[in-house]
């Protein structure tokens, strides 16, 4: 069987490539490859779907584009038979206990499997330890389709690195790593993603290295940040202001540049529990990685509990104060909430008796209502605050003054409004200048 038509095939309109997953990473793959090629993009949620059939990006990742896009949107996996080039971009979570949560991309290789036409290739973009796509993904689509791997169809892996929210660094300006289980379907494989992928790609020998190098490149990401975390609790003790220190220490050729702050999102909070939950089936247990992910986990209580102390300091009883904190999507400028460590500050509030008010125009308020319990409120709905928590760098946040900030709060002495930065947005100078007691991470 003949695989090495595929690209020639798409270029000339012959064949069709398939998106299943449709998300914020698989939305804007699927867009993309619209402009050049015929194609399917599915995905189980009808509701989604529909969305983007009428123009609707809930995401925020391409925008008006959705409203021009030629991909064929659908909530029927049969339509997946049409495609003989087939991408699978849906989520791959971890459970309460941090073990990897492979039951999306199980399901996904279910549907895949059940219409999967003789002649495909199939890649496999979701975030997985090593072994995953050859060891979990190929056996269950080969007892759904009764096909043979290498034979009757092929499988590959080219992990995302789309950064939600992002306008400088996208998809068609990242390189991507590309793998395939032989040299045929490797080559097919990067002809492929080299249509919509401008910068380039970069073909790694196998499978598992490709799964290898997405867990690896976010995992260290999570230990760098955890690192400048923790000198940030350590100049908290000390007194000193952290950004100070970091915009000092990066004023050196060779400083990394990261800043502290809360570490959620679908990837660099994730992607280590599956790297080292593969390390620990063969034995060997993380010294740096878990310690990482530790600290970058506990910083939402730590925030929290700045905030009870400068209340304490400024006179207030925490328990009857107004609580006010500004965004929970996972990073700023983004409607994504995904694994949001800002609702680890709501929680630890929640253990101080305190119920905070919440805002966040990016964010779903379904979603947020949904998955957190968290009811969003209008900005200008919002109580005055004892206490307002900055939690998220949206570009709203950041543009306000000092006296915009103070209008938010209680007509009380300055000394007396807390105002917790938790993303430094605000200058060190003003912050002194406006009375306010305030804290910075």
């Amino acid at each position: 069987m003949e695989f090495n038509t595929i690209y020639s095939g798409l270029i000339s309109g012959k064949e069709k490539l398939a998106l299943v997953g449709l998300g914020y990473v698989g939305m804007p793959i699927a867009v993309e490859f619209a402009k050049h090629v015929q194609v399917i993009g599915f995905d189980i949620n009808e509701k989604r779907v529909n969305e983007y059939r009428s123009g609707i990006d809930s995401t925020n990742e391409v925008g008006e584009a959705i409203k021009n896009t030629m991909v064929d949107f659908t909530a029927d996996p049969a339509r997946l038979k049409e495609a003989r080039f087939i991408i699978v971009a849906v989520p791959t979570p971890v459970n309460d206990d941090t073990t990897p949560d492979l039951r999306p991309v199980e399901g996904a290789s279910r549907t895949v499997g059940q219409n999967l036409a003789p002649g495909t290739i199939v890649v496999f973009e979701s975030t997985v330890y090593p072994g995953v796509t050859e060891d979990i993904c190929v056996p269950i689509i080969e007892k759904e389709s009764g096909l043979k791997c290498g034979v009757d169809w092929k499988i590959g892996y080219s992990p995302e690195r789309i950064n939600p929210g992002d306008r400088v660094h996208t998809l068609t300006n990242i390189r991507k790593i590309v793998s395939g289980m032989d040299e045929e379907s490797a080559r097919e494989i990067k002809k492929v993603y080299d249509i919509v992928i401008k910068a380039g790609t970069v073909p790694v020998s196998t499978i598992k290295t490709a799964e290898a190098v997405k867990v690896v490149e976010n995992s260290q990401r999570d230990i760098n940040i955890a690192f400048v975390n923790e000198v940030a609790m350590i100049c908290d003790r000390m007194g000193i202001d952290t950004d100070e220190v970091i915009y000092g220490m990066n004023s050196k050729w060779n400083a990394l540049g990261f800043k502290p702050g809360l570490v959620g999102g679908h990837c660099i909070g994730v992607d280590p529990y599956y790297l080292t939950n593969a390390a620990e089936k063969l034995g060997y247990h993380s010294q740096i990685i878990l310690n990482g992910r530790k600290v970058n986990d506990s910083m939402g209580a730590y925030v929290a509990d700045a905030a009870i102390k400068q209340m304490i300091e400024a006179g207030l009883a925490p328990k009857k104060a107004n609580v006010v904190i500004l965004g929970i999507t996972f990073k700023e400028n983004c409607p994504d909430t995904r694994n949001s460590k800002v609702v680890d500050i709501i929680k630890r509030l929640k253990e101080y008796e305190i119920d905070p008010v919440v805002a966040d125009s990016w964010a779903d308020v379904d979603v947020a209502k949904h998955e957190y319990g968290v009811d969003l409120v209008p900005f200008k709905e919002l109580p005055k605050a004892d206490c307002l928590i900055v939690a998220v760098g949206h570009n709203e946040f950041r543009s306000m003054s000092m006296m915009q900030l103070k209008k938010m709060f209680k007509d009380v002495p300055d000394d007396e409004k807390v105002l917790i930065d938790v993303k430094s947005l605000y200058r060190l100078d003003e912050l002194k200048a406006s009375g306010m007691r305030f804290w910075r991470l």
